[in-house]
């Protein structure tokens, strides 16, 4: 029996971004994942750092599935010529979909909805749901600012100190895929 192919969910933003690092460190992480032999798990979307991702792990030979909401399809420019392309009904569909179809996420920069995503799975891994390993991707210290905010949480008694080994923060893509190759 053949084993299934090692899949990253990477969460990330439907825009660049101010700072073209962003971009960079998207495309990065896509041709990284390809070289890998990992199957790319994304949002479907051909914009921003979204699209980048994709288009990078695509050109370098990886599967991609992608997970959009009808409701999307025009805003982010629903991807289609990815290896496989799942339409759900609404936001919480596609996030499941996502989620249950990888075996570890990576959040790169991005904004309310990446967020979003990243507290749904950090929650869930803190309830014991979940132990896929996630990692944030903190390109050029983007993240710096959320982990000082868990890190407050923590400090002031509304989480315990063992949430923030639920999630690792790496600084570049070779820390990242280091951090998701010992998973």
């Amino acid at each position: 029996m053949e084993t299934p192919q090692f899949s990253v969910c990477v969460y990330c933003g439907s825009r660049d971004g101010a700072a073209p690092v962003y971009a960079t460190a998207a495309t990065e992480l896509g041709a990284a994942i390809a070289r890998q032999g990992w199957r790319l798990v994304y949002g479907a979307g051909d914009v921003g750092l979204m699209g980048r991702v994709a288009t990078a792990a695509m050109a370098g030979g990886a599967e991609t599935l992608g997970v959009i909401p009808t409701h999307l399809l025009d805003l982010e420019v629903g991807k289609r010529d990815i290896t496989s392309l799942v339409i759900t009904e609404t936001m919480h569909e596609r996030k499941k979909v996502m989620f249950m179809n990888a075996d570890a996420i990576v959040v790169l920069p991005g904004g309310a909805g990446s967020l979003d995503e990243f507290f749904e799975v950090l929650t869930w891994a803190q309830l014991r749901l979940h132990g896929k390993p996630i990692v944030l991707l903190s390109v050029d210290g983007y993240w710096a600012p959320l982990v000082a905010l868990i890190d407050h949480v923590i400090e002031q008694g509304f989480a315990s100190p063992s949430l923030r080994a639920l999630f690792r923060v790496a600084d570049d893509i070779e820390a990242t895929i280091t951090a998701l190759s010992e998973a």
